[in-house]
């Protein structure tokens, strides 16, 4: 487990993730919160949709870890990290993904677009795995390109549409957890039949 990892913290009321833990002014501590893949599997796969959306995501991180992405994180957001079930009256569809990824040495990103076309086009992996998938790359970017795209994420994830504040997740990209993960997901599948 991710030592720098911390607990997800609680719905507002208001039914999404506080940006910043209540009582404090500007902590260190605040959205995107690090968690640990058990954790995020273990908060919200509390229900039959959300499993079936927490396989899909670990599914694809399996499949960018299969052509060598091992290295990086993803923030998570979208309806999922929300309390939508309660806000909305319905589940989530899907997981808002972007994942910041290291480029292993021996790949450049045309050769894994090629070899992996369907992985890195969100409609594809929306319908593939359940996961609205966009990426960032850290280790070629300028750093003000990144600077760039890491506001534009912040600045597009920290709100709901209606203008509310939020918070959201960030997970490593390391597949450390990844089994115990699956596995923690597959005894919440068996237990689902169970009083």
């Amino acid at each position: 487990m991710n030592a720098d990892t911390g607990p997800i913290p609680n719905w507002s009321p208001r039914g999404v993730l506080p940006p910043v833990p209540s009582g404090t002014s500007a902590p260190l501590n605040r959205s995107p919160y690090p968690v640990s893949l058990i954790d995020f599997v273990l908060r919200f796969g509390n229900t039959e949709p959300r499993r079936e959306i927490v396989s899909g995501f670990l599914e694809f991180r399996g499949a960018l870890q299969t052509i060598g992405l091992v290295k990086g994180f993803q923030w998570i957001d979208g309806s999922f990290v929300e309390d939508i079930e309660t806000v909305e009256k319905r589940a989530p569809g899907d997981i808002d993904v972007v994942t910041f990824i290291h480029l292993p040495d021996d790949k450049d990103q045309a050769t894994l677009h090629q070899h992996s076309p369907r992985l890195f086009d969100p409609t594809a992996t929306i319908e593939d795995f359940g996961v609205d998938a966009y990426f960032v790359q850290l280790n070629a970017a300028a750093p003000e390109s990144l600077v760039a795209l890491s506001a534009y994420w912040y600045s597009l994830w920290s709100h709901r549409r209606d203008g509310r504040w939020k918070g959201y997740l960030q997970i490593d990209l390391s597949p450390a957890d990844d089994q115990a993960a699956k596995a923690q997901l597959d005894a919440m599948l068996n237990e689902r039949g169970q009083p």
